[in-house]
């Protein structure tokens, strides 16, 4: 077998085992997937009516809310679910079990490797799982078949950045509490963007920030390939972000990895 058959071999037998520990511990996807479920029916029944009455929109009220609120809240998904990845990566680099891999014939990038697939797989069924409870309360999106490829392929972009990034954050963490608070800012970031309320109602320094942060570009995209609206050039900020976050987070990762295995 060739060195790049070893290491997908390799990277397959580590995802295998990250699938066992979510399967193993429901809880934890659970956990990942609540937050976001009671921030969606919290802003839509507590404040959809006042915030959606403000969208401009003529009939207003809480179901043109739950449609604007819904992209942003699956960009906070991706984002929980980005936190479990660093508390993942962090507990393995903690607990000892990479020492037990050192001393095993098993190519080095399977161990990140099957952390970030087995996240993304996490993260796409709790996307699946939020879209669900979206439409049962109400989300009526537009979208064709090729628009929800399309969004299905900018959210997997977008997960697979902010996955890597999360892995360095956990290599970075010298315990597992500090790599649970690290994600943390990705989690707030949306709500720093268009994802809850238009940009044009913040103050100019804010609203600045907030047009021009990652989430936003593709927070927009996902809301005008899902709900018919323009979608201008935020699909190009929403590649290029998660390109350039993606590598930003694999060469760091990539480097912490072989410093502490070293």
């Amino acid at each position: 077998m060739t060195t790049m058959g070893y290491a997908l071999s390799d990277s397959a037998t580590m995802l295998r085992r990250n699938l066992r520990h979510m399967i193993r511990y429901p809880s934890v996807t659970v956990l990942l997937v609540g937050m976001p479920i009671i921030l969606l029916l919290l802003f839509v029944y507590v404040f959809g009516g006042t915030l959606g009455a403000g969208l401009g929109d003529p009939d207003g009220g809480r179901g043109a809310y739950i449609d604007y609120v819904a992209p942003g809240i699956l960009l906070m998904t991706v984002a929980s679910a980005a936190q479990g990845t660093a508390i993942s990566v962090a507990t393995d680099m903690t607990e000892g079990i990479i020492a037990r891999f050192r001393t095993m014939a098993i190519a080095r990038v399977s161990v990140l490797t099957g952390h970030v697939i087995g996240s993304m797989i996490q993260t796409l069924i709790s996307l699946v799982l939020v879209v669900g409870v979206a439409v049962l309360i109400g989300f009526r999106p537009t979208a064709g078949l090729g628009e929800w490829v399309a969004a299905t392929a900018v959210l997997a972009m977008f997960t697979f950045a902010l996955t890597w990034l999360s892995v360095a954050f956990g290599l970075v963490s010298k315990s597992v509490e500090t790599a649970s608070n690290l994600p943390m800012v990705l989690i707030l970031l949306p709500f720093l963007g268009s994802g809850f309320v238009p940009t044009d109602s913040m103050p100019a320094g804010l609203r600045w920030f907030a047009e021009y942060q990652p989430f936003s570009p593709v927070i927009e995209t996902i809301r005008g390939l899902l709900l018919g609206g323009p979608v201008g050039s935020s699909a190009v900020l929403a590649v290029g972000w998660s390109a350039g976050i993606a590598l930003l987070g694999y060469l760091w990762a990539k480097r912490l990895f072989n410093r502490r295995v070293n």
